[in-house]
């Protein structure tokens, strides 16, 4: 028998654990505006997923809809019901559970524009930082033609050239698709941009030559090498791309040029409201209003904290 004992190796710390023990969990628990602001915004993406369950009604379904309930004021004003806590609009429909839907449509428009603009920006800031030349060239001025021309304007010009090029009944079918293509193609610049110059100083580095000594590929060496350096600018330009696109949407929707009548947004709703406002119907734009404020107040209050968080001159 061995008269030495062996020791117990120290388990492995897990994931969690790293994360616990990082920069960036110790600054979310130091900021309680971070944490605020997190949580709002969970919370109404949580309410978002499951609004046909925890929404009172349903504000698509006729047959549960009364003309007799139309315009009814919030709860805690005279005529007001507490079944209809917010109020109702011009259709008899519950205006709490219309703008748990609309919150539903406002954050997929901008979820999968953000997403879609990101892609793009980021493959194309790779690509013009690495390969440089002509290449760069190419992208960076296209990219300076864009930041010419303010982002609702594209969005404007590409869903207006949409409507002209489809016919009414194939455009009203792709009108979501038509607008997530406008805002996520009318924001791809700042990745871009932020990415090349990033591209820029990461392809200098001693990693990314061994990588090419050994024979690896451009394109493994951007996408595996490269990017995971270059990601910290790109959550933040993410984060507050995130709230610029729920007010693009909510621009066009009030402009009547977003999403359909059928699937009402945050910006429709407000619209429709708006028709309404000077009749002493005020709820019926106030609500959705407030909603659309806290929720963008929440998403740029989150990437605020973010940009400090990656900012390397405050650390």
């Amino acid at each position: 028998m061995s008269t030495t004992a062996s020791l117990a190796q120290p388990a492995a710390p897990t994931a969690w654990d790293r994360f616990a023990d990082s920069d960036f969990y110790y600054s979310f628990r130091r900021t309680p505006t971070a944490m605020v602001s997190f949580a709002t915004l969970l919370m109404f993406v949580l309410v978002a997923l499951f609004a046909p369950w925890l929404a009172p009604q349903n504000p698509f379904d006729p047959m549960v809809l009364e003309l007799t309930n139309a315009r009814l004021p919030p709860a805690w004003l005279a005529d007001g019901q507490m079944r209809f806590p917010l109020g109702t609009d011009g259709q008899g429909r519950d205006l709490l559970s219309v703008m748990m839907y609309g919150l539903r449509i406002s954050l997929m428009v901008s979820f999968s524009a953000t997403m879609f603009a990101l892609v793009v920006g980021v493959t194309l800031g790779l690509v013009s930082g690495y390969a440089g030349g002509r290449i760069d060239n190419a992208i960076m001025r296209l990219a300076d033609m864009q930041l010419s021309f303010p982002t609702i304007l594209v969005a404007l010009l590409i869903d207006g050239l949409s409507r002209a090029a489809l016919p009414r009944e194939v455009h009203e079918k792709l009108a979501l698709f038509v607008v997530i293509f406008a805002i996520g193609i009318s924001t791809w610049v700042q990745y871009a941009r932020t990415v090349r110059g990033a591209t820029l100083v990461e392809k200098s580095k001693d990693y990314v030559h061994a990588a090419k000594l050994i024979g690896m590929g451009p394109l493994r060496i951007l996408f595996k090498h490269v990017l995971p350096n270059v990601l910290g600018p790109v959550l933040v330009i993410a984060t507050l791309s995130l709230g610029l696109g729920i007010l693009t949407e909510a621009t066009l929707s009030f402009l009547g040029l977003g999403v359909p009548p059928t699937s009402p947004s945050l910006g429709t709703l407000i619209r429709i409201g708006n028709e309404v406002l000077f009749s002493g119907e005020w709820w019926v734009t106030v609500m959705p209003g407030v909603l659309l404020i806290v929720l963008v107040l929440a998403i740029n209050l989150l990437g605020d904290w973010l940009r400090d968080v990656f900012n390397p001159k405050l650390k």
